[in-house]
């Protein structure tokens, strides 16, 4: 599942093997940048991630849906080929990046009345320019209409995503307890004002069940400064279960 955050914990990925990643996550509230997509509902996302060969390209395919009845007809499938790397490798510089193009599909409606789009992303981190554990990054989302003739074809805009994340080694568990802040400027997606949207601070982990069964718990606080995007101060979180093959 990518939720476009630097706070995920990525699989490695091994050169000459073909990658397999399975996800199940839970939503108690999927804030789609900043949005309450399904009100007051949670999602169940249900994701593949194929990463070819330790190449950097890949391909990820998510299936949305409500956790109850109302939100039908906005279930959805992203289907997202992308391109990861690092540059200026053992250097203050590292850069770690994602690139990626996500087509949006909703089964239930006709192409041209739904809300189907094109979005691409850009992720950004730089884990080595701070103090060790302090990892700023920086996310970009600029989305458009797949289709010239459909009716959300006003929504075009970008969303950029300021993060600072602090990773505290315990020794209790292999993986760093991750401490996420996160300040968003929504520049016109969706119809929205061109102004800083909202607020988000989380912290999060993952937990080694078996030899390849991974538990992703976090815990999140948005605070919404836009009534354009969000009119509540929200508090949720993200169970993923994770397996690697």
């Amino acid at each position: 599942m990518l939720l476009s955050g630097l706070g995920r914990v990525q699989a490695e990925s091994a050169k000459d093997k073909l990658g397999v990643t399975l996800e199940l996550s839970y939503l108690s509230r999927w804030l789609s940048k900043g949005v309450k997509a399904y009100g007051q509902q949670g999602a169940l996302f249900k994701t593949i991630d194929i990463d070819l060969y330790g190449t950097g390209f890949g391909l990820e395919v998510t299936h949305r849906n409500a956790t109850a009845s109302g939100y039908v007809d906005k279930q959805r499938f992203d289907y997202r080929p992308y391109y990861k790397g690092q540059l200026f490798q053992g250097t203050d510089f590292t850069m770690n990046y994602n690139l990626s193009a996500g087509y949006e599909h909703y089964p239930g409606l006709e192409r041209s009345s739904a809300n189907t789009t094109w979005e691409w992303i850009y992720t950004f981190s730089w884990p080595n320019v701070m103090p060790k554990g302090f990892v700023p990054g920086y996310i970009a989302h600029y989305e458009y209409p797949a289709g010239g003739g459909h009716v959300n074809r006003n929504v075009t805009g970008w969303v950029h995503r300021f993060r600072l994340c602090y990773d505290l080694q315990v020794q209790e568990i292999d993986k760093p307890i991750q401490f996420s802040s996160e300040l968003a400027y929504t520049d016109g997606l969706g119809g929205a004002a061109h102004d800083w949207s909202y607020a988000t601070f989380g912290v999060s982990t993952q937990l080694q069940l078996h030899d390849r069964l991974y538990f992703l718990p976090g815990f999140y606080y948005q605070i919404s400064m836009e009534d354009t995007v969000c009119t509540d101060d929200l508090t949720y979180c993200i169970l993923s279960m994770r397996y690697i093959f």
